[in-house]
Order: structure tokens, then sequence, then C-alpha cells
């Protein structure tokens, strides 16, 4: 009995723990925001997440910051005839009641000038603005170079 007792303690106290890796403002959340490792030398990078919107007015991701970078662009990968091209985008829509996914080969944050390489288990931070909701800090987590990588890996 003592020792079912300390084990479920101990379970408790570790998944307490456990970061969550989803972050707020308004009535949108942001889930697991996550980019890739690189080489050293590679002069961008691009960041990945999730955006639900629980609420019951559109909304749009206006900007985004970070210092790992010396700009953050909106973009999205879009096919013309063969070829596969990334596109600037002013702003995404983010619909009530809705999700938009920001994942390799599509929507992404490019991060362009990387002052740093992006290093597989590092984190960094990642300011999104939207046009209702205001500005929302996130964690970047760098995960292996994987082609199979995804948010979920966190």
């Amino acid at each position: 009995m003592r020792f079912r007792l300390l084990a479920t303690t101990v379970l408790a106290l570790f998944c307490g723990v456990a970061p969550a890796h989803e972050f707020e403002v308004g009535s949108l959340e942001i889930d697991h925001p996550w980019s890739r490792a690189l080489p050293p030398n590679a002069p961008a990078g691009a960041a990945y997440f999730t955006i639900v919107n629980k609420g019951e007015e559109n909304d749009r991701l206006v900007g985004v910051q970070t210092p790992k970078a010396g700009s953050a662009m909106l973009h999205t990968t879009v096919q013309i005839g063969e070829m596969m091209k990334m596109q600037h985008l002013d702003s995404i829509a983010i619909p009530a009641g809705g999700k938009v996914e920001f994942k390799p080969n599509g929507n992404h944050v490019m991060l362009m000038g990387l002052k740093e390489p992006l290093v597989d288990g590092e984190r960094f931070p990642l300011t999104l603005e939207f046009e209702k909701a205001g500005k929302v800090e996130v964690e970047v987590v760098v995960g292996p170079a994987a082609e199979e990588q995804s948010p979920h890996h966190h």
C-alpha cells in the first residue's frame, strides 16, 4: 500500500512538472510551436504551429517578430505549374470556430537572417500579433531535422 502511494505521488509530481506547449491570447490558442534544427551556416529557417480560434469572431495574424532572426515574415507555399514557390503574405485569416495550420509546404513563419543556428533541443521566443486579440509571445521548440518532424514530438 505504501509503495502504491509513493508511486502515485512521484507520478503526480512528474506530471505536474511537464510544461504545456500551448499558448493563449483572447479566444485564440496557439499549439506546439516548433522549428527544425539547421546547419550552422543556414541563413534562414521556419517556424510552425497551429492556431485554433475558439471564439465567435474572425481574427487575423498580422505580424511576427523574434530576436532569433533579422526578420520574420508570414509565408505560404504555392504551386505554380510544376514548381513549388514561397509567397509572402501580409496577414493570415483565422476564422471563428476554425483552425489554421502552419506546417512544411504550407503556411509558415519565415525566419530570415538567422542570428544564431537553430539547434536541436533549444527554445526561442516568437511574438505573434493578431488584429483583434493582440500580441502573444510563444516559445518555439527546435527539433531534429527529420523530414517527418511534427509538432506532436514535443
